[in-house]
């Protein structure tokens, strides 16, 4: 089962990366113009998307953690959090995207709620 939501951690990792690389290159796809019609679609993608990968790579992980001093910080979700702040941080350095509060909020409930949802999942598929 580690595997297999490693494989799928990865897979879901070179989505994003895909997904990355059309918006800084300035290309459209069925997929932006699918999220531009829904309202909020752009806030709504980054909270599932972040949101779904922090799930899978807490779950590929076994929710270990770290703990800073009292706080246990789940690695996954440590991990996918410095990877939204760099990837939102370095579209101010790109001439067609834009750094926006907004998308990194999104991100962060995404990311908040979804490690919620793995500790949860990770309890269940541990009693079984």
């Amino acid at each position: 089962m580690k595997y297999w939501l490693s494989a799928l951690a990865l897979g879901f990792f070179g989505f994003i990366l895909w997904v990355i690389y059309l918006a800084n290159t300035g290309q459209q796809s069925i997929f932006f113009q699918f999220i531009a019609g829904i309202p909020y679609g752009d806030k709504l993608g980054h909270f599932g998307l972040f949101g779904t990968l922090t799930l899978v790579a807490n779950l590929a992980l076994s929710c270990r953690y770290w703990r800073i001093g009292r706080v246990k910080i789940l690695r996954g979700t440590l991990l996918v959090s410095l990877f939204a702040l760099l990837e939102e941080g370095s579209q101010s350095f790109l001439p067609n995207r834009t750094l926006d509060w907004q998308d990194l909020l999104a991100d962060a409930v995404g990311i908040i709620l979804f490690s919620f949802v793995a500790m949860k999942m990770y309890a269940w598929m541990s009693r079984r």
